[in-house]
């Protein structure tokens, strides 16, 4: 199980202090939408160009020019790029074609998606990785709805991320339904001391994940 730090809503300055204090206990490395919007994808550069052995996902939200944006991306340094699911399925087989060319992958974001139709639709198209997204704000309603697993309970071979507002409280309602990725921000980047909060929340993972082999979506 990884542990994906997200660094949202940040200065440039900022997430490189707080990738200096937590990169030991990273497995991946989400460059948010807000800081490439702010910064470009000069960030992704200059992270990669700092964590050469990390997986980078650079969150570019991408909702057209799947083609463009996967190569501005994936020439960038970023490992993962990130589509939204209510694109085209052109668009999204566009940068499906590009993550093949330079041996990367394409996160299709599960944000807005109920009907479980449309999850088929991707997998059918050759998605392999998902993130279930409980979004920024939805979460000032309450907490992660465990319905959103259900969308990828049929698609056993899909590899499933999670994200939205993941903490050390809400660990153990999600720890088990098994995701390949837990992304976590705020309860790492907002906290006075990011080493401590990111290596106790990989450690959970591992005692969670060391207990129990099995996956369960």
């Amino acid at each position: 199980m990884n542990l994906q730090l997200a660094l949202d809503r940040l200065t440039e300055k900022e997430c490189l202090h707080i990738l200096a204090d937590t990169n030991e206990s990273l497995d991946w490395i989400e460059i948010g939408t807000g800081v490439i919007k702010e910064y470009g994808l000069a960030i992704v550069r200059n992270i990669r160009e700092a964590y050469p052995n990390k997986v980078i996902v650079a969150d570019m939200k991408t909702c057209d020019a799947g083609k463009h944006e996967a190569i501005q991306a994936f020439e960038a340094g970023a490992d993962i790029t990130t589509v939204m699911a209510f694109s085209a399925d052109q668009t999204i087989a566009d940068m499906l074609d590009v993550a093949r060319t330079y041996k990367s992958r394409v996160m299709v974001d599960l944000l807005g998606v109920h009907d479980p139709s449309r999850v088929q639709q991707l997998h059918q198209l050759g998605v392999g990785l998902v993130s279930l997204h409980f979004g920024k704000d939805m979460q000032k309603n309450g907490s992660m709805d465990s319905q959103l697993f259900e969308l990828v309970s049929h698609y056993p071979d899909l590899e499933v991320a999670v994200a939205g507002g993941i903490n050390l409280e809400t660990l153990p309602e999600i720890l088990p339904h098994q995701p390949d990725t837990l992304i976590v921000g705020g309860a790492i980047t907002k906290q006075e001391k990011h080493k401590q909060a990111a290596a106790k929340i990989k450690e959970v993972m591992n005692n969670y994940e060391a207990n129990h082999s099995h996956r369960h979506l």
